[in-house]
């Protein structure tokens, strides 16, 4: 089994805050996602270098004695240079399909998919609303940019069937502030 974690609740949004560490809460669901995967069999924590997952990846480690590395494949979605607004340009690009996108990002995309297509089973990847979703929609073989809409903290778990990554559980979903 390989997981996905959403970050926590985040102090800002990303519309406010290049990189925000976690709220209050956020720590909060953290420990409780600890908890979740420690005893889902999650050996091997992996963050994205933004704040809120290294922040929600702390949990798992002080649980487990094990540290983090960090990998830049699975962290937020790239930003093109020189946009004024960040946050309506992401709003335009979670509404649409990627290859509606007005940028190309199958590098970004393909990337964040070989880090987890290749990880070992027990690994866990602390990572960002629109990096899972560009993970799943390869595996399940959608388009669309947002195929579903993980709660902070969520558990999505793949499997490997005869060396094939699947999706076997999607984390829980809600609606909570991705701008």
């Amino acid at each position: 089994m390989i997981f996905l974690v959403r970050h926590g609740e985040a102090a800002a949004s990303w519309g406010e805050a290049a990189d925000p560490g976690l709220s209050d809460r956020g720590h909060r669901q953290a420990s409780a996602a600890a908890e979740a995967l420690i005893a889902a069999g999650a050996t091997h924590p992996v963050t994205s270098p933004m704040a809120r997952c290294r922040e929600t990846s702390q949990a798992f480690e002080r649980a487990t004695g094990r540290t983090a590395p960090v990998d830049s494949r699975i962290s937020e979605i790239e930003t093109p240079a020189g946009l004024d607004d960040r946050s309506a340009w992401l709003r335009d690009v979670m509404t649409g399909r990627w290859s509606e996108a007005g940028h190309d990002f199958s590098p970004w995309r393909q990337a964040a998919f070989e880090a987890v297509n290749n990880a070992k089973d027990g690994t866990v990847f602390f990572s960002h609303f629109v990096a899972i979703n560009a993970i799943v929609g390869m595996l399940d073989g959608e388009e669309d940019v947002v195929v579903f809409r993980p709660m902070h903290c969520s558990i999505t778990r793949l499997e490997r069937v005869d060396g094939q990554l699947f999706v076997a559980e999607r984390g829980e979903e809600g609606e909570s502030r991705v701008l």
